[in-house]
Order: structure tokens, then C-alpha cells, then sequence
């Protein structure tokens, strides 16, 4: 299987004619090549997508034109749901049935922003009184232009999907570059945009090396908004780019989001809620609440129960039944993460169970989930973002203690509470300094509700109807009443220079 680049409606080899091995992180098998998009590639990309917005039909298309071709994307991935299920399993690793899951939540997003394209005009431009009548002002909303789109691996065809559907929807014109750790399902859109009748350069997709494609397309003055979804360390390269030329930016970066338990919890649902907000997805979420403050008189109970369903959970590759872990995405990131877990036995906090690759497998990007307890404060383990399955407990005595414990942090993605208190709940939840907060569950996410955070987790928003103002521009448009007031007009008037 050979992956080809997507610009100006059709399939084509990279200009340097090079591919990347894409790897199965289950068996560390190649099984599909990915073409090494590089800056010539962009160029020829950004060039396709600005043509298509300054000259072609699409930013000017009634609504309903545009919420058709999403629609019939959304089919077209319905359709496919189980092929691009097994695809996404075997680029990524994450169990078949969370492929599938995702799948079907890309393909949902592609509907509900064909739905807010219609809406949005049917509502046409907002009416604003300024208090004089000579004056009539309206707000009108424009496609921002072309949209560089940079998405993650973690999960590859949605987080494509948060951006294409809203930026498509609103007008924009897109080049997309994927992660070069999992491209395939971002290749199988372009063909379903391409099959639903999408006009040349409206959509590209560049695949290719952060380095080489992500890069350029940063740096591109043609683009007139970078989207990003990644590392914290890479969005700030992103901004520095679109800085240079003052162009628009919204990042969504990393977390260290906190999980606050109080003693009056039902400790089985405290459990399960736990280990999903940590373990799901292999722990590779940028919301995953992987900092957990425990009410003391709770504290060793709910540890103990940790430890024995972490080492319950089935870990293999995705496609055998009742597997809840898959693995990691690469070698590389199971070092990252391995190296993570040395962090945590070197600070001193005590290592409840984990800490290695399961003993049964042998080949695969395996990592245990791993539980450390009276984590420091100051621990390289309790304030940076390990992105695996590694969980992070400390005890605390008092609301204000955890709120406080809980907030002490760079970054501000989301953040949990679980109590049978839901007054409690409802006062820690407006406390916490984050952009999503969960109460008594943690990582629902609705495509209907903004997504984002505070403080170093990023700028903006997606999702909701955030997410499709995002890749719009605000106009004023006043005109005065000249048949009204032409004789104020004349008189009022200041004189000529």
C-alpha cells in the first residue's frame, strides 16, 4: 500500500519521489509506505489552495453546496467505517473497537458542520444598534482563506476531522499535514472529498516528515491560518512562524489535567472513571487526567483498588478480542515514555504497579499502565506530560488544598472532580483553571461544546460552534442614511484638508 499526496484534485508522487515506512506498532512490521511530502510539495499545495480561494467557487458557493459534499464524505466514511477501522488500528495500535469509535465520531463531524454551514447563513449578517439612526451596521462573517491544518497521531482521522469539516464548512480553503507516524486514514479522506466532487485545491493533503512538510507549511506566507494540534514544544515553533507574518493561529497542545476524588465517592465508579481518563488510547490524550489528588481518608482503599484493576486490563494487539490496550505508537515514544517512568522511580514516589512492557509480549510497542503514589510536587513525573499509560497520585486533606495542588501548573487543558457532592462539584469545577472540566467522569468529548484550554495547552478553540467561527473573519459594515440625513450630511461634515 502507497499513500500519494492530494493537491489541486489529484493523486500525486512527491517531487523528490521519496516514501516513509509506515509501521505497525503492534508487530514493528512495515505494511504501508507514506509519501515524503517536502517543502516543494507544500508550495505546490498552498499555491493549488490559494487559487482555489481567491479565484474559485467554492468560498462563494451557497451553503448548501458546501454541506452536500461534507454530507456525502460523511456517508462515504460511514460506508468504509470497518476498512478504515482496521486501517487506523493497525497505523496507530489503539484497540479495534476505539478505531471504531473514532471513525464514526470523524464521520459525524463532517455532518454536523454541513448542518452549522446552513445554519450560519440562514442567520446572515448580525444587526448592530449603535445608538444613532443616521447609521445602519451590520456584522458579517467571511471565510478566513487558506487554512494550513498540522494533526497529531493519537487519533489520526478525527483530529483531521475537527479541523477539515469546520474550515471546509465555513469556506476556507486546506492543506493538511498529518502526523508521519500514522498518515493512512487522512489519505482515504482525501480520496472521499475527491470522490464527493470537492473542487480542485479546496482540499490537499501533504504527507511527510514534521521537519521537512510541517515546517514549511508553517513558514508559507500563502497560508493565512495555521491550525494546530500537538506538542507543546512544536506550538510554539508554529506560533514563532505565524508571528513573522502576523497571520491567524489556534493551537491545542498538551495537559497535565488534574483528577480531584473526594472521600464521599463510590470508589468502584472512581475506579473505572480513573482508569479511563488515564489508560484509554494508551494514555496518548493531551486531556488525560493524569495528575490524581485523593482525599486522604480514601487515599490507600482507592490506591489498592488501582493497582489490582491496572493489572487486570488485557494489553495486545488491537484486533483480538476484549484487548483494553494496544501499544504505543513507536519506538520512539515508548522510549519517551519509558523514560518518563524512570523520572518517576528516580524522585522517590513509590511505584504502586507498572513500570515495564508486559512480560508476554515480545515484539510491539507494549508499555504496562503504571500507578506512581506520593508523587513530589516537584517531581519531573507530576508536572510534565508523559502522553502514555502512567498515572500520578497524591494525597491531599482539605478543598482548598486540592484546588490549589490542582491549579499549580503551566498548562490548563481540562480537569476532573468526582464527588456525591454536587454543590462541591459544581464550586471546584468553576475553580479549576482549565478549558474542560469533567464532573464525576473524565474524557467525554461532544462535538457540539468547545474544545481547548488555558495557559500553556493553547489558543483558541475548536469543536461547537467555536470551532467554525474559528475559520471565519469579522466584518463591520456601516452605511449612512443619505436620503434621511443628507441635509445634516452637508452641514456636519468636517471641511476638506
Amino acid at each position: 500500500m502507497r499513500n500519494l499526496l492530494y493537491i489541486d484534485g489529484a493523486f500525486v508522487e512527491p517531487i523528490l519521489g521519496d516514501f516513509l515506512p509506515v509501521i505497525d506498532p503492534a508487530t514493528e512490521e512495515c505494511f504501508a509506505k507514506a509519501a515524503a511530502g517536502t517543502e516543494a510539495d507544500v508550495a505546490a499545495a498552498v499555491a493549488a489552495a490559494r487559487r482555489a480561494f481567491d479565484h474559485g467557487p467554492w468560498p462563494r458557493m451557497p451553503a448548501a453546496g458546501r454541506a452536500a459534499i461534507l454530507r456525502q464524505v460523511a456517508r462515504a466514511i460511514r460506508d468504509d467505517l470497518e476498512p478504515l477501522a482496521w486501517l487506523e488500528m493497525r497505523d496507530n495500535g489503539k484497540p479495534l473497537e476505539e478505531a471504531r469509535m473514532d471513525i464514526s465520531d470523524a464521520a459525524y463531524c463532517f455532518d454536523y458542520y454541513a448542518d452549522m454551514a446552513e445554519q450560519a447563513e440562514a442567520e446572515g449578517d448580525a444587526v448592530q444598534d449603535v445608538g444613532d439612526d443616521r447609521f445602519h451596521c451590520r456584522i458579517r462573517k467571511e471565510p478566513l482563506g487558506v487554512v494550513g491544518a498540522i494533526t497529531p497521531w493519537n487519533f489520526p482521522l478525527l483530529m483531521a476531522a475537527w479541523k477539515v469539516a469546520p474550515a471546509l464548512a465555513a469556506g476556507c480553503c486546506v492543506v493538511l499535514k498529518p502526523s508521519e507516524l500514522c498518515p493512512l486514514t487522512c489519505g482515504e479522506l482525501a480520496r472521499y472529498l475527491h470522490q464527493a466532487g470537492l473542487p480542485a485545491g479546496v482540499f490537499n493533503l501533504v504527507t511527510g516528515l514534521g521537519q521537512a512538510a510541517g515546517v514549511a507549511l508553517s513558514a508559507h506566507p500563502g497560508v493565512d491560518k495555521l491550525a494546530f494540534t500537538g506538542s507543546e514544544a512544536t506550538g510554539k515553533l508554529v506560533m514563532q512562524a505565524a508571528a513573522r507574518d502576523i497571520r491567524n493561529v489556534s493551537l491545542e497542545l498538551g495537559g497535565k489535567s488534574p483528577f480531584i476524588v473526594f472521600a464521599d465517592c463510590d470508589l468502584d465508579k472512581a475506579v473505572e472513571w480513573i482508569q479511563f481518563g488515564v489508560f484509554w488510547n494508551q494514555g496518548q490524550i493531551c486531556s488525560a487526567t493524569s495528575r490524581l489528588l485523593v482525599e486522604r481518608p480514601i487515599y490507600e482503599a482507592l490506591l489498592e483498588r488501582l493497582k489490582t484493576a491496572a493489572q487486570q486490563l488485557v494489553i495486545g494487539p488491537g484486533e483480538r478480542d476484549g484487548v483494553q490496550m494496544g501499544p504505543i505508537v513507536s519506538a520512539a515514544q515508548k522510549r519517551r515514555v519509558m523514560e518518563g517512568i524512570e523520572q518517576g522511580k528516580a524522585c522517590g514516589a513509590c511505584l504502586v504497579t507498572g513500570g515495564g512492557t508486559p512480560a508476554n509480549r515480545t515484539r510491539g510497542y507494549f508499555v504496562q499502565p503504571t500507578v506512581f503514589a506520593d508523587v513530589p510536587l516537584d517531581s519531573w513525573i507530576w508536572r510534565e506530560e508523559v502522553f502514555g499509560p502512567v498515572l500520578a497520585v497524591r494525597p491531599f486533606d482539605s478543598e482548598e488544598e486540592a484546588i490549589a495542588e490542582a491549579n499549580d501548573s503551566r498548562f490548563g487543558l481540562a480537569g476532573a472532580v468526582m464527588s456525591a457532592d454536587l454543590e462541591r462539584c459544581d464550586r471546584v469545577a468553576g475553580a479549576l483553571r482549565a478549558g474542560v472540566v469533567w464532573i464525576n467522569c473524565s474524557q467525554p468529548t461532544f462535538t457540539q461544546l468547545p474544545w481547548g484550554g488555558y495557559k500553556a495547552s493553547g489558543i483558541g478553540r475548536e469543536l461547537g460552534r467555536h470551532g467554525y467561527d474559528a475559520y471565519l473573519e469579522v466584518k463591520q459594515i456601516t452605511r449612512f442614511d443619505f436620503d434621511s440625513h443628507w441635509n445634516w450630511y452637508r452641514t456636519a461634515r468636517p471641511a476638506n484638508p
